[in-house]
C-alpha cells in the first residue's frame, strides 16, 4: 500500500513565509510540517511515499531526499504548475500503482492513525467503492463545511444531508476514481467526489483527535506549540 503527500501548494496565505520557503517544509516541532506526515505514514507500515511538487519543488526534494532517513522510499511527481488536487493525483498514478492509495494534504497536522485505515483502504474495490475520506468538525473558518455524513457511512455532496463536515485532506482512493482525469492538467478534486458519491461510491467517517490547517502564520505557531508537546511528552 502506497501513500501520496500533497505538497505543490504556493501558500499564498503564508507569504512572505513561503516567497523562499515551500510550505511544506515550514518548521513545525524543529523539522518540516511534511515529515511529520512521513514519520506517522512510516510507523504505519507506508513504505512508499509519493510527494508531488511544483512551487521550489528542488528544494523539497533536496531536504528530504530519498526517504531513507525515515526509513521509506519517496518518490516525487513533479509539477511546472499546481495541476490542484484531483489533477496531482492523476498525473502521479504511474507512481502510485494500480492499488488504493492514501493521500493526505502537506499543509495540515493530525494525529489521525493510519494504521487503522488500512482495511478500509484494501476494500476499495474499484467499483462499488471507491473512495473513504476522513471528515472533521467544521472550523472557523470554514463553517459551512464541505460533505453530509449519512448515519451508513455514506457521504452526500450536500453538506445539509446528515451531519456536515469538513473534508480533513486525508482520504482513501481507488484509481479507478481518476481514470477519466487526464495527466498534467488541472483538475479539481471536489467535483470528481460529488459525482462519486451521487453514485453511492464514497463514504467516510469522522475524526475528532488533533486535526489542523496550518493555512496561516497564526495556525503555524499553533502547529509549531502542538508538535513541540509532542517532542516533550
Amino acid at each position: 500500500m502506497k501513500a501520496m503527500i500533497l505538497a505543490a501548494g504556493r501558500g499564498q496565505r503564508m507569504r512572505p513565509l513561503t516567497d523562499h520557503t515551500p510550505k511544506p517544509l515550514l518548521p513545525v516541532g524543529g523539522q518540516p510540517l511534511i515529515a511529520w506526515h512521513i514519520q506517522h505514514l512510516a510507523a504505519a507500515g507506508f513504505s512508499d511515499i509519493v510527494i508531488n511538487h511544483a512551487w521550489l519543488g528542488d528544494k523539497i526534494e533536496a531536504t528530504l531526499g530519498d526517504g531513507s532517513r525515515y526509513g521509506v522510499r519517496l518518490a516525487y511527481s513533479r509539477e511546472k504548475s499546481a495541476l490542484e488536487t484531483a489533477g496531482g493525483i492523476a498525473t502521479a498514478l504511474p507512481l502510485l500503482g494500480d492499488a488504493p492509495f492514501v493521500v493526505v494534504n502537506g499543509d495540515v497536522l493530525t494525529d489521525v492513525d493510519f494504521a487503522a485505515l488500512r482495511p478500509t483502504l484494501a476494500a476499495l474495490d474499484g467499483e462499488h467503492h471507491l473512495a473513504h475520506l476522513l471528515l472533521v468538525a467544521n472550523p472557523p473558518h470554514h463553517p459551512g463545511g464541505d460533505f453530509g455524513l449519512l448515519p451508513d457511512g455514506q457521504l452526500s455532496g450536500n453538506a445539509s444531508d446528515g451531519i456536515g463536515l469538513t473534508f480533513s485532506g486525508i482520504g482513501l482512493y481507488h484509481p479507478a476514481l481518476f481514470a477519466a482525469i487526464p495527466a498534467h492538467q488541472p483538475a479539481k478534486l471536489a467535483p470528481l467526489l460529488r459525482a462519486a458519491m451521487a453514485h453511492g461510491q464514497v463514504t467516510g467517517a469522522r475524526h475528532d483527535g488533533l486535526w489542523l490547517d496550518v493555512g496561516t502564520p497564526e495556525r503555524l505557531a499553533e502547529a509549531d506549540a502542538i508538535a513541540q508537546g509532542w517532542l516533550s511528552a
